[in-house]
C-alpha cells in the first residue's frame, strides 16, 4: 500500500496499481479510505453463536479424558443423540474442535526414530498375502502368499510363493533361498512375530519354534530378532515395500494379459522375473553391498519339521489334520516325512520313498485328503461296492471327468454295476497308463450322453500285460566263451 501511494505522486490509479502488484479495483479502493491495514478495527467478531458452546467443555472434553482413543466421528455421533437439535453442519467444526484440545490436552503419542542404515547390516522377512489378485493354477483359484525378504540398504528383493500360512518352514525356506540367491548373508534378520505360527501352541511348541529359528540365523551368522506383535512399523523397511510389490505383481498380471497358469512352477518362475526387474534397476546398490554381506556356510540346514506316522490299515497315515494315502505294502510300518510347505517327502528308515503333494484341512475344521487311487485300486477291485461311502471319494478320482462319469454310472446304472463300472476304469487308467487320454473319451462320452464301452476301451488301449507273450531268452554255455578266449589267444 506504501508503495502504491508512493507511485500515485506521478502515476494514475491504474498504473500505480499494477505497478504495486494488485488490482485497480483495490487502487481505487485505497484511493477511497488510506487508512493503513494496521490501523483499522480489530478482528471481526463471530457472524453466528457458537453451537458447541455449552456442549464441548460440559461434555466432550469429559469423552476426551475417559477414553483417549475415542474417534471424533464416534463423539459427533454421540452430541448429535443427546442433542438432536444440533444438526450435522457442526461435525468439521466439532472435529477441528477436537483436534486441537488434543494437541494441548492429549496423551503423549508414540515417536518413529529414523534410522540410518549401513550396508550389509540388516535383511528384513514378512509374509504378505495375495489372495486378492485372483491368481489360479491349473482352472483353480491359488490361495497363497509371498514370502518376502528384503535388504535395508540397497533394496534388494526376492519373493517365495507360499501355499500355506506363516510358519516356520515357510520362513525357512524363503529366507534360505533369498540368501542363495543373493550370495551372501547380512549381519542381523528381523522377522515378523509369526503369530500364525504360534497361535495355538502351547508354551513347548513356542520355545522349540523359537529355538529352530535362533538355530537358522546361527547357521548363517546372522543375530536373530523379531518386531513386536502389531507393531508393523518395526519391520517398516519391508512392511512399506509389500505394497509396491503387489502393485508391481498386479500391473505385471495385466501386462501378461491373464492370473491364470497352467501350474504352480509357472507361477513361482512369473513371480522370480518380477523380483529379478526390480532388483535389476538397483543392480549397482546392490553389488555395493554384496562386499559387506557374510560368506555362505558349506550347505544349507534344515528348512522341514520331520514327524514321525505310522501307516494304518487304510493304507495311509494322517498329518496336520490331512490323511495322505501310500501303497498298501507300508501298512504298519513307522515312516519319517518331512513337512515342508508345499510337499512331503516320506522316507523308511533312510530310504527315500516318494514325494507327496502337500494337502491343508478344510477352514471348518474337516480333515482334508491327499488320495493317489493308485495305491488303493488292487483293493477296490475285490471291493468295488466301498466306493459309495468312501470318505475321500471326491479326491480319489484323479480328474473332473472321472467323477462326472461316476455320478451319470450312479443315475443309470443300479449302484453295484456303477461302483464295478468306475472301478475298473480307474484299474485301467492304472494299469495301462493312459489317465489323461481315457479322462478325454469320458468326457466325449459324457457330451455324448453315453456310458463308456469297457470292451472297446481294453481294446483301444491294448495289449494287455496279461497278454503279452512270454519271452523265453536261453543263455549260452560257459565252454563257448572257453573256445572264443583261446582263439584270440591263438
Amino acid at each position: 500500500m506504501r508503495l502504491y501511494m508512493k507511485f500515485r505522486h506521478s502515476d494514475g490509479v491504474a498504473t500505480a496499481a499494477a505497478r504495486a502488484g494488485f488490482s485497480m479495483a483495490t487502487g481505487y479502493r485505497i484511493a477511497h479510505d488510506p487508512q493503513l491495514p494496521s490501523q483499522k478495527a480489530g478482528v471481526r467478531e463471530r457472524r453466528r453463536p457458537d453451537p458447541l458452546a455449552d456442549i464441548f467443555d460440559a461434555e466432550v472434553v469429559p469423552l476426551l479424558r475417559e477414553a483417549p482413543g475415542l474417534r471424533s466421528v464416534a463423539v459427533f455421533q454421540e452430541m448429535l443423540r443427546r442433542h438432536p437439535d444440533l444438526g450435522t453442519g457442526i461435525r468439521r467444526t466439532l472435529e477441528r474442535r477436537i483436534r486441537d484440545w488434543r494437541a494441548v490436552h492429549g496423551e503423549e503419542q508414540e515417536v518413529i526414530f529414523r534410522q540410518t542404515h549401513e550396508p550389509g547390516r540388516m535383511g528384513l522377512s514378512d509374509f504378505t498375502d495375495m489372495a486378492d489378485l485372483d491368481v489360479t493354477v491349473a482352472g483353480v483359484r491359488l490361495d497363497h502368499r509371498l514370502y518376502h525378504f528384503r535388504l535395508v540398504w540397497s533394496g534388494f528383493e526376492h519373493a517365495h510363493v507360499i501355499l500355506g500360512g506363516e510358519s516356520y518352514v515357510a520362513l525357512a525356506e524363503g529366507l534360505q533361498n533369498a540368501l542363495w540367491a543373493l550370495g551372501g548373508s547380512p549381519l542381523d534378520h528381523r522377522s515378523d512375530s509369526l503369530s500364525a505360527a504360534f497361535r495355538n501352541l502351547d508354551a513347548d511348541a513356542r520355545a522349540d519354534l523359537t529355538r529352530r529359528y535362533d538355530a537358522l540365523c546361527e547357521h548363517y551368522g546372522m543375530t536373530p530378532s523379531r518386531n513386536n506383535r502389531g507393531v508393523a512399523h518395526e519391520n517398516g523397511s519391508v512392511e512399506s515395500a509389500h505394497g509396491h510389490l503387489k502393485k508391481i505383481v498386479r500391473d505385471a498380471l495385466l501386462m501378461r494379459g491373464s492370473a491364470a497358469f497352467d501350474d504352480l512352477a509357472a507361477y513361482r518362475r512369473f513371480i522370480d522375473e518380477v523380483i529379478a526387474a526390480k532388483n535389476r534397476r538397483a543392480a549397482a546398490r546392490i553389488d555395493a553391498e554384496r562386499a559387506h554381506l557374510k560368506l555362505l556356510p558349506d550347505r544349507r540346514t534344515s528348512d522341514y519339521e520331520e514327524v514321525i506316522v505310522t501307516v494304518t490299515s487304510s493304507s495311509g497315515f494322517t498329518l496336520r489334520k490331512v490323511f495322505y494315502t501310500v501303497p498298501s505294502r507300508l501298512i504298519g510300518h513307522r515312516l519319517r516325512v518331512r513337512l515342508y510347505d508345499d510337499r512331503l517327502d516320506v522316507f523308511l528308515g533312510a530310504t527315500r520313498l516318494m514325494t507327496l503333494l502337500r494337502g491343508r484341512s478344510a477352514g471348518n475344521g474337516k480333515h482334508g485328503h491327499v488320495v493317489d487311487y493308485r495305491h488303493v485300486i488292487h483293493s477296490l477291485r475285490r471291493k468295488p461296492m466301498a466306493l459309495i461311502g468312501i470318505v475321500y471319494r471326491e479326491q480319489l478320482f484323479p480328474r473332473e471327468a472321472y467323477r462326472r462319469m461316476f455320478d451319470r454310472l450312479l443315475e443309470q446304472l443300479p449302484d453295484r454295476v456303477a461302483c464295478r463300472t468306475m472301478v475298473e476304469l480307474l484299474a485301467l487308467a492304472h494299469e495301462r497308463a493312459c489317465e489323461s487320454e481315457l479322462a478325454v473319451i469320458l468326457a466325449a462320452d459324457l457330451d455324448a450322453s453315453r456310458l463308456p464301452d469297457m470292451a472297446a476301451l481294453r481294446r483301444r488301449f491294448a495289449p494287455d500285460p496279461a497278454t503279452l507273450p512270454e519271452v523265453v531268452v536261453t543263455l549260452a554255455a560257459l565252454s563257448t566263451y572257453d573256445i572264443l578266449l583261446n582263439g584270440v589267444a591263438a
